[in-house]
């Protein structure tokens, strides 16, 4: 009789579900990132606010920039958000005087992929990869 291997218990690791990133305004970070991209606010505190992503659970906090962190640069960092009607979300950002490097274009790797910058300089992608976003890519 072959040995089963034991599954893995779900919450036995790690989960990703929140992350922080630092502004110069909060007033203006919050109209991207709820008025444009459509976060929700759970709170909101004079030099922060942490939002809920629209199509699920994680949460971004939005930090001013004060005595402990002083720049918002962050090399070799980029924000990714799925967004399943990927092109017209993207056109209706671009009809709202949103700037984009690159509008929705199928990667080599089989997602699409838009890239623009929130109003701190901060690389975001919106993409739309579905059920290819757990898998491994092929090539």
């Amino acid at each position: 009789m072959k040995k089963r291997k034991k599954a893995k218990r779900a919450g036995a690791g790690p989960m990703f579900n929140h992350a922080m990133v630092y502004v110069r305004e909060v007033g203006r970070a919050l109209e991207f990132y709820e008025g444009a991209l459509g976060f929700r606010v759970i709170e909101k505190f004079p030099g922060y606010a942490r939002v809920r992503s629209p199509g699920g659970g994680a949460t971004l906090a939005l930090h001013q920039l004060g005595e402990d962190v002083t720049s918002t640069e962050s090399p070799g960092i980029r924000l990714y958000f799925e967004v399943k009607p990927l092109r017209r979300f993207c056109e209706r950002l671009a009809r709202r005087g949103i700037a984009f490097k690159q509008m929705p274009k199928r990667m080599p790797w089989g997602w699409d992929h838009a890239y623009l910058d929130d109003p701190d300089g901060h690389e975001v992608s919106l993409y739309w990869a579905g059920t290819k976003r757990l898998r491994k890519t092929a090539f």
